[in-house]
């Protein structure tokens, strides 16, 4: 049944029957349009106030649960339903993998409508809560008010902010107090600076009229317990600053790498800017299987290092070198994976389009003794071509770990021109994916499928594809 509530339909007791793109979960309207809608689960009956509405479908919230699903557990962060990080923090982690399990599997049967084997059961994460080395705070001199507060009709004196975006609000920062996706000291840091800089009278920034002191706290952990800290300033003032870092230093003696940068920009990236180091080294150090990885504050990294271990692995199990293998490792990175598998083969090529990337990626290298990799830094459709193969020779196996677009044309064109034996595919898009699969159907079989499961209350879900050339 359906009813108006100010020109917006309200769909009653409506039973959710699935979880679709980016974390919605999906039930059916009277009129067969498909209905996504914000924090319910699988299972859940409820009653349905939409927002919007388009040609096929519309998008709507709870307005009231009539039952609950029996797939729900309670959330463990107070935050849940206002900070948008972790949408599915209320549903058990055991369904959290069904469902990212059977997008993949969705994704590559009715987009890349190619035959496929059966898929490995999906590679779940041993730590649920408190998993990511890395993550990004923003300033705010005028946080968001929650419901309650607003109701309460008490007037709000403290109104700076260190957390997170609200979804789709640029300039709405909701105060994080406990953050269930990094382990300790993140909280205490980053409590503890919001307090002083309060406290001190240090301008909290505005991004509506750009004005303000501090922007952003980056804290990055390492599975090496370092810790790597970046303030992020507005403009430089001195005294303020060092007032800041100097209380950071002291109250917290275990951050092995302190920094800071002033960025007057309109946005908030720091790739263009530079980085200083107040106190300690201007790098951290991962490590995985022997190797050490040196991390900057620019480096990327997998934010889940337990994960990309596992992830890493089945990589490596996938493209099964032998000692004369020649592989190309295009979208290489910092070179994480191209050095984990370079051990099993006779040479490792990587390829990436920025150039600080293959900077670390060869300073590692070294850091690492591996002798037999290669980096080279260029867009990827202009790097990776006939000539580039001729001068460094056919590849045996590609290893290729594109963004969420996937690979260009160009690259897929020029794969399916080199037939390389065999083809490893890392996904963070499964749709990204299964189109280019379907380009390479021709010349190549899909033969392992394995998901893997790097940020768990979330519906991300990374994907890996083995492809063996057709005889």
């Amino acid at each position: 049944m359906a009813r108006k509530n100010n020109k917006k339909k309200v769909f009653t007791a409506l039973e959710v029957t699935d979880a679709g793109a980016k974390g919605k979960a999906i039930a059916k309207a009277p009129d067969g349009k498909v209905v996504f809608i914000d924090n319910a689960v699988p299972g859940d009956v409820a009653d349905i106030q939409t927002y919007k509405k388009r040609k096929s479908y519309y998008q709507g919230k709870v307005e009231n649960y009539i039952s609950y699903s029996d797939k729900r557990t309670e959330p463990e962060c107070q935050h849940f339903g206002t900070c948008g990080g972790c949408k599915w923090q209320n549903m058990d982690y055991k369904y959290q993998l069904f469902y990212k399990q059977q997008e993949v599997e969705n994704n590559l049967r009715r987009l890349g409508k190619i035959d496929l084997p059966e898929t490995t059961p999906i590679a779940g994460s041993k730590e649920i809560y408190f998993y990511r080395n890395k993550m990004e705070f923003s300033f705010s001199d005028s946080r968001w008010l929650t419901l309650d507060e607003i109701k309460s009709g008490v007037d709000i004196e403290d109104k700076n902010a260190l957390g997170f975006h609200i979804p789709g609000m640029w300039d709405k920062i909701l105060n994080i107090k406990k953050c269930h996706l990094q382990a300790d000291p993140s909280n205490a840091i980053r409590n503890e600076v919001r307090d002083f800089a309060s406290k001190n009278n240090i301008p909290f920034f505005n991004a509506r009229k750009q004005e303000g002191l501090l922007r952003t706290l980056m804290i990055r952990t390492s599975s090496t317990e370092e810790i790597m800290v970046l303030v992020q300033f507005f403009y430089e003032d001195k005294e303020n600053r060092e007032l800041l870092l100097n209380f950071m230093a002291e109250r917290f003696p275990e951050i092995t790498s302190l920094q800071y940068v002033v960025n007057g920009k309109g946005n908030d990236t720091i790739y263009d800017q530079e980085v200083i180091c107040f106190k300690g080294r201007d790098h951290i150090f991962e490590a995985m299987e022997g190797l050490k990885f040196k991390i900057n504050a620019k480096s990327f990294y997998q934010t889940n290092s337990d994960q990309a271990y596992e992830l890493y692995k089945i990589t490596r199990e996938f493209a099964d070198l032998n000692k004369n293998d020649l592989v190309y490792d295009l979208y290489t990175g910092t070179g994480t994976i191209a050095q984990f598998v370079a051990k099993k083969a006779k040479k490792v090529i990587g390829v990436e389009a920025v150039p600080e990337a293959i900077e670390d990626a060869k300073k590692n290298a070294q850091l690492n003794q591996i002798e037999n990799v290669e980096f080279y830094v260029g867009d990827m459709k202009k790097v990776f071509t006939q000539d580039f193969i001729n001068t460094h020779g056919q590849p045996d196996v590609i290893i290729t770990d594109p963004p969420r677009d996937g690979m260009h044309k160009d690259v897929v064109a020029q794969i399916i021109s080199i037939l390389p034996k065999k083809i490893v595919y890392v996904s963070c898009n499964s749709a990204t994916q299964a189109r280019d699969l379907s380009l390479l159907d021709e010349h190549y079989k899909v033969t392992k499928i394995q998901p893997v499961d790097m940020f768990p209350q979330t519906h991300h879900v990374e994907n890996v594809v083995r492809l063996e050339l057709r005889s």
